[in-house]
């Protein structure tokens, strides 16, 4: 855990987020900011900064990130008509938390290029 990281302090419970998921390693919840109708956060509970602070042993829960992924589509009605996994790196990129986590975005079209 990161003491100054908002993210941790929700896996911790000083923070109560909106929760749709959360098992020994991963916590999903719903954005604050949604930029969708359907917008959900995906972390690990392991603090991980940036994509680029994982390793190889990081596979396995990068993997579980997206299969949990599918599953909160699946249950919240988008994964037919379809939806984004949007991880973003960095500053340039729009990463403003330092903790890895997807966004899951649905329940609308999503507009190509992103960004």
């Amino acid at each position: 855990m990161a003491a100054d990281c908002l993210f941790c302090k929700m896996v911790s419970g000083a923070i109560q987020p909106n929760k749709v998921y959360e098992d020994n390693d991963v916590l999903a919840f719903r954005d604050i900011n949604p930029q969708a109708p359907v917008h959900v956060l995906v972390i690990p509970k392991r603090h991980i900064a940036t994509v680029n602070d994982l390793t190889d042993a990081d596979a396995a829960l990068v993997g579980k990130l997206t299969l949990i992924a599918k599953k909160i589509a699946a249950e919240l009605g988008v994964a037919d008509s379809g939806y984004r996994l949007v991880s973003n790196c960095n500053a340039d990129a729009g990463q403003s938390v330092w903790h890895i986590h997807l966004h899951l975005l649905g329940g609308r079209g999503l507009q190509w290029p992103p960004g």
